[in-house]
């Protein structure tokens, strides 16, 4: 993807210089639980046609809400944005496993909703593993999941009808951005972060999509760290991505 990927640099170069006077800083405790102090370089924006969006990605900028913003922070570089290659993903054993084990889920997609089936969900899944104050599900849908940007939809994973997870879900026209995944805790053993990526690869190859972004790999949060589990990937390093 090298002749790819020096094409989105060359645009993006032209493209930030429009719009990095929008860009703002803002420091934070570190979002992972990390004993660090975050930086947020991040910028609000209306809604954008899908190639400025392809060309954010590339760059390793994220989407919060209708924010796109990326990590500066002043003493850690933990957060690296990794990405695949669908059509160049190998399954290793245990993610066949995944698929077999998640054989009775079916899979729904539709657009995004605060119902109460999402929000009760994300609430157990958010008590269970970032039980920090003032984090719930309404906020998470309203100023996390929602946005003006780009086309946002919802993959809904039941068990005999029952909701066991929701992943949140970027889409243009050459790329994907997993932007949130929770689950039932409880279906733990499903290991359904895993089967929500495998359930994006397959779209992306319905789609012939050639770029899934999985937002940050960070070796240090366990919860972060399964992504690199799918090979190849690629890591944005000293702003090159570099195959793994």
């Amino acid at each position: 993807m090298r002749g790819y990927d020096e094409q989105c640099t060359r645009e993006f170069a032209r493209l930030a210089k429009g719009v990095e006077q929008y860009f703002v800083d803002i420091s934070t405790s570190c979002p992972y639980g990390l004993p660090k102090q975050a930086c947020f370089h991040q910028a609000s924006f209306a809604p954008m046609g899908d190639r400025p969006m392809e060309l954010f990605l590339a760059a390793g900028y994220r989407r919060n809400g209708n924010h796109l913003y990326c990590m500066r922070c002043p003493d850690c570089s933990f957060c690296v944005p990794i990405r695949l290659d669908p059509g160049k993903v190998r399954l290793k054993r245990n993610q066949k496993r995944v698929l077999k084990r998640n054989q009775d889920v079916q899979i729904e997609f539709g657009p995004v909703e605060s119902n109460a089936e999402n929000i009760s969900l994300c609430d157990r899944f958010l008590t269970s593993r970032y039980p920090q104050k003032n984090n719930n599900a309404e906020n998470y849908y309203l100023g996390f999941f929602n946005n003006m940007i780009v086309s946002t939809l919802e993959i809904r994973y039941r068990v005999s009808g029952r909701l066991v997870g929701t992943g949140i879900v970027d889409m243009g026209v050459n790329w994907m951005n997993a932007v949130y995944f929770f689950f039932d805790p409880d279906e733990a053993r499903r290991s359904l972060g895993t089967f929500n990526i495998l359930t994006m690869l397959d779209l992306c190859e319905q789609h012939e999509i050639g770029c899934l972004y999985l937002g940050y790999f960070i070796q240090e949060v366990a919860a972060m760290s399964y992504k690199k589990h799918f090979c190849p990937h690629e890591l944005l390093l000293d702003r090159l991505w570099r195959r793994q």
